[in-house]
């Protein structure tokens, strides 16, 4: 198996938001990749500008981050036609590394806009590197820069950032800096394609967490009330577990629960209820339970009986004004 590490480019409606195409809000016009062998030493790049069909004036900020005009892209091939030569460059037997999330998912969109047959697996694992990183770093809930990163590990800086080669090169240095059996142990999931049923659904299991992404649903409330997305188990012994507590929307609109197992001790669960990309009037569930300490979970006690005292003293005031009027 091969390593395709990649990075794109994209420029977006030069007069803001509003004027976008909501079908593709962000236009790829640059692919670079690397190829990696199982013992990551580079067998191959790739690399190609792609002529703008939506958007053929740049966005100021992308103007200044490329460094680029639009003429360097005239004589460039249209995107159907980079992209299945890109594909057919990575071959089947690979595993995609980006530095963040968006990359597999606007090289998706873009697809989808084009008609394009989607031939990427499902589901879609792939690896991080900026995820992974952080994770290096000890500190997982912070996400650097490519730029960042390469700084922070004094890796050689003769290449310019914000070029689509160029910064896959640059996570390719990052990733050889990379524990590998840490790489294969916290690999990510692509959630650009949802299961389209039950049978679809995915559950993965990794070191302290097992992740579950659920098929869509019509909304919140019909997917809070499905006993396969709101169930707690432990994922070391399979033992169904009893809540301590329902359920509770936190102030990041994501659902947090706490169940205690008798062998293994605490375990977090949370829900994150997102908008599917195929159907946007329609939602998915990504519930991932993970073990706690006594202290995460006297955290979490605390914290939904803070929430629970806002939504009291609301519910008052509410009562208060009604009263009044």
């Amino acid at each position: 198996m091969n390593y395709i590490v990649f990075d794109l480019e994209w420029n977006q409606c030069p007069t803001g938001k509003k004027q976008e195409n909501p079908l593709l809000p962000f236009e790829i016009i640059q692919i670079g990749a690397v190829k990696l062998n199982r013992n990551l030493v580079e067998i191959g790049r790739f690399q190609e500008n792609i002529r703008p069909q939506v958007y053929t004036e740049f966005h100021s900020r992308t103007q200044e981050i490329l460094e680029m005009r639009m003429e360097d892209f005239v004589n460039a091939d249209v995107f159907p036609r980079v992209c299945r030569r890109f594909l057919d460059w990575c071959g089947s037997k690979v595993r995609y590394c980006t530095w963040g999330p968006l990359d597999l998912l606007e090289l998706q969109r873009n697809m989808r806009y084009y008609g394009m047959e989607n031939t990427l697996h499902f589901p879609l694992r792939y690896y991080d590197i900026q995820k992974l990183f952080s994770i290096r770093c000890q500190d997982s809930k912070n996400r650097r820069s490519l730029q960042d990163a390469v700084q922070l590990l004094s890796l050689p800086t003769k290449l310019r950032f914000h070029d689509a080669l160029c910064d896959s090169l640059y996570t390719a240095a990052v990733l050889r800096t990379l524990d590998m059996d840490m790489v294969t142990a916290n690999y990510s999931i692509d959630y650009f394609r949802t299961p389209a049923n039950k049978k679809e659904e995915i559950h993965a299991r990794f070191a302290d967490s097992v992740k579950y992404i659920s098929r869509s649903f019509s909304g919140r409330g019909e997917a809070m009330h499905d006993r396969g997305v709101t169930s707690m188990k432990c994922f070391l012994c399979h033992t169904p577990l009893k809540k301590e507590f329902r359920w509770f929307l936190g102030s990041s609109r994501n659902y947090f629960c706490l169940a205690r197992c008798p062998q293994h001790g605490w375990l977090k669960g949370k829900i994150r209820i997102k908008k599917t990309e195929s159907w946007p009037d329609r939602v998915f569930c990504i519930k991932t339970i993970h073990l706690i300490s006594d202290e995460e979970a006297l955290a979490l006690i605390e914290k939904r009986a803070s929430i629970l005292e806002k939504e009291s003293l609301r519910e008052i005031r509410r009562s208060e004004k009604t009263a009044d009027a």
